[in-house]
């Protein structure tokens, strides 16, 4: 598999207008993290703004990972652990307040579920609350109420000319010690040294051991300039801003034509061969699933055939020593239920529907069954797999048809 880390910004890129993951580019999501590629939802937003998000694309079951504050923080949503974080000195705050003062700009910070400022009124500050479903408190003095190490602060200003030259002052004037980019015409960020979303991806890339050559990312605004160019695929959406498509290898759709979808499925899923199905991955995934409590391994996939191995013990035995026919069932299923998810498109779910077996002959404990999976039928509306269990010296013990729904998500 070529891509193996799929990076994602998040306002413009992976919602609609609406602030809303479509069905279409979360049946695509899900697809590609059930073939094994992880997610990393690269964004300026908060981490408690990104976590609902990350738990609709179901990262914390796959592996996935929140780069929150464009790069001031990295999470692994399965184990619920900070990886990665750097914070801005707070003896830096009391100055940025006075300068913001000067230019009657609103300052803000964010901890956990709430966002500090010193004007709750303003129609930004409420936007940007509103965005990541936090609470918005009020204070007086700024620099003295925020006694916590903020990983992010916010100057907001309509006066574009201004919120410029507060820009180009604070790049020299504190440069070395804090870095500032416009995210928005009205939004001037204030971050540590050296944060951005693609010198925090390094890291995580480094934790991972997997190469630039294998990320793909996408993105629409200028700060996601820096990881479009580190990797190996760079997209703009088709809403990006015109310096971010000159610097990309791909011009995606909009935001609200599906994008993120589109890219996915052209590049990744149709480019996806069965034979590169990471299936210690699959395997490690179902460790407390019933696979995994029988002790079921994947050990073969491609386009028309699925095998897996079983053990006979105590998991799988029946109380005289030998091979349980429901086990049997459960072992047939589980490889029939992975043909037919790489057989699916993107937009399809597939559910069984029927399950019959031949019980030919007997496994004893202590052997270890193999089952061979081949598809007989596909069709529009279902598969059809004959899945043949064998003994390790190749006795045929049984054989099973399995009927697999294909449905269309909804």
């Amino acid at each position: 598999m070529k891509y193996k880390l799929l990076v994602l910004d998040v306002d413009g890129t992976l919602l609609n207008n609406r602030k809303e993951i479509t069905p279409a580019t979360l049946a695509a999501l899900l697809k590609v993290q059930q073939m094994g590629v992880q997610i990393v939802l690269a964004s300026g937003r908060s981490t408690y703004g990104l976590r609902p998000l990350a738990k609709i694309l179901e990262l914390d079951k796959y592996s996935g990972y929140i780069l929150s504050y464009n790069g001031g923080q990295i999470f692994d949503m399965n184990t619920d652990k900070l990886l990665f974080e750097r914070r801005i000195d707070p003896e830096l705050i009391p100055y940025l307040e006075k300068e913001a003062a000067k230019n009657n700009f609103t300052i803000l910070t964010y901890r956990q579920d709430t966002i500090y400022t010193n004007n709750a009124a303003n129609i930004h500050v409420q936007e940007e609350a509103d965005r990541n479903k936090m609470q918005i408190e009020e204070v007086m003095y700024f620099a003295d109420s925020i006694t916590f190490r903020p990983c992010k602060i916010m100057v907001v200003g309509d006066d574009e000319e201004a919120l410029l030259g507060l820009e180009k002052q604070w790049k020299k004037k504190l440069d070395g010690s804090l870095d500032v980019f416009r995210s928005e015409p009205y939004f001037l960020e204030v971050v540590p040294p050296s944060i951005n979303k693609a010198d925090t991806l390094g890291v995580l890339m480094g934790e991972l051991a997997i190469e630039a050559e294998h990320m793909m990312a996408i993105g629409d605004g200028l700060c996601d300039i820096p990881m479009i160019q580190t990797a190996g695929l760079g997209i703009a959406m088709g809403n990006a801003l015109d310096p971010v498509k000159r610097c990309t290898d791909y011009t995606t759709a909009t935001n609200e034509e599906d994008g993120v979808a589109k890219a996915v499925e052209e590049h990744i899923i149709a480019k996806l061969r069965p034979a590169d199905i990471p299936l210690d991955k699959l395997n490690a995934r179902a460790k407390h699933a019933l696979m995994g409590n029988l002790g079921i391994q994947y050990t073969y996939a491609s386009e028309d055939r699925v095998e897996a191995t079983m053990p006979v013990d105590i998991r799988t035995r029946q109380p005289f020593g030998i091979l349980h026919g429901g086990a049997t069932l459960a072992l047939a299923e589980t490889v029939a239920g992975l043909g037919s998810m790489v057989l699916c498109q993107p937009d399809e779910i597939i559910v069984g529907m029927q399950v019959s077996g031949n019980h030919l002959s007997s496994a004893k404990e202590g052997d270890t069954v193999r089952a061979v999976g081949t598809i007989i039928h596909k069709g529009r509306s279902s598969h059809v797999w004959n899945v043949d269990v064998f003994t390790s010296t190749g006795k045929l013990v049984s054989s099973v048809r399995v009927v697999n729904s294909v449905l269309k998500k909804k």
